[in-house]
């Protein structure tokens, strides 16, 4: 008897810790999600006595509006000055929206569209700046995977896009379509998930 009800003692206490783990669960999104995320980026190079830096921010924000499918908005702030001294600031904002493959699991793969604007302006170190405005469209693909249930870390590699830049004053702009099949634009980033 003692035997049975150890037995049954034990096997209680299992399934209770069980089902506490899964209450917790590995992470994931689901409908009603919300999150946060963000990129920092440093970049610095040095040639013979001349320098160039340059420090980028990129946070976001989005809200799962089905299982599958979450929009969102992200800022896109950089600062930096190159070898010959001019300096370089840059804001942009765009709006996204993400396709999840498999969102309520631990290891989720995503793509994204994003459509943007920004200005930027470069300041010369003898003087004068330039200012530009920018339009883009943009794709990509990305994973992320929840460390707990609310962390994550995720990686995007923007693949497509069609940018357009117009300096102030100028008839013309420039346009570039991008095919990006190099793997050093890879974002890293954070993402906590309430």
């Amino acid at each position: 008897m003692k035997k049975v009800l150890l037995s049954a003692v034990a096997l209680l206490a299992f399934g209770f810790a069980n089902a506490q783990e899964e209450e917790k669960g590995n992470g994931g999104f689901s409908k009603g999600s919300m999150f946060v995320s963000g990129t920092v980026g440093y970049d610095s190079a040095k040639f013979g006595d001349a320098k160039s830096n340059e420090l980028t921010f990129s946070p976001a924000f989005g809200y799962f509006v089905t299982e599958n499918i979450a929009l969102g908005a992200r800022l896109d702030v950089a600062s930096g000055e190159n070898y010959a001294e001019t300096k370089t600031s840059t804001f942009g904002a765009e709006v996204f929206g993400r396709y999840y493959f498999t969102p309520a699991s631990q290891f989720s793969v995503f793509g994204e569209a994003a459509v943007g604007f920004g200005s930027s302006k470069d300041e010369y170190a003898g003087g004068g700046e330039d200012k530009y405005n920018t339009f883009g469209i943009n794709a990509g693909v990305g994973v992320s995977y929840f460390l707990n249930s609310n962390w994550a870390i995720e990686a995007g590699w923007g693949a497509l896009g069609y940018n357009t830049e117009k300096q102030d004053g100028a008839d013309d702009s420039e346009n570039k379509f991008n095919l990006g099949l190099n793997l050093s634009n890879i974002n890293l980033g954070l993402v906590y998930k309430f």
